[in-house]
């Protein structure tokens, strides 16, 4: 019998709009029940990953107290909570930031501004 229980999503961001419009996004999922986790910095990021688990968290780079970078190198290597799924959301496009991101154990680093459908259906892939 598959597992029902909601799929956590953790949404961590510094900035509360782009929080709530991953929320908005999130809200059009189909077929998954999802319970959303957030968070305003990395420090409390790492936490909420390392004592929730979720199956996908949206991460931004630049945050206070701990950056994106940090937090996924903890989860992935220190931590080897390798399940959880992250995907490094930064308005840094360039080549080598995306190298920092996959040597850190990204899942995927998408570029601010980033199309609400493209996340959707990542979400919908990685959570089904």
């Amino acid at each position: 019998m598959p597992d029902s229980s909601p799929k956590k999503v953790l949404i961590a961001d510094d900035e509360a709009f782009i929080r709530l419009l991953i929320e908005q996004t999130l809200e059009d999922l189909e077929g998954v029940e999802i319970e959303l986790l957030t968070a305003e910095n990395g420090a409390e990021a790492l936490q909420i990953i390392l004592s929730q688990a979720p199956a996908l968290v949206f991460l931004d780079v630049m945050m206070p107290r701990m950056n994106g970078f940090d937090v996924c190198r903890e989860v992935k290597l220190v931590a080897g909570l390798t399940q959880v799924f992250i995907v490094l959301l930064t308005a840094k496009g360039q080549e080598y930031d995306r190298q920092i991101g996959v040597a850190a154990g990204a899942d995927l680093y998408m570029t601010k501004p980033f199309d609400p459908d493209e996340l959707l259906e990542l979400a919908q892939r990685v959570l089904t």
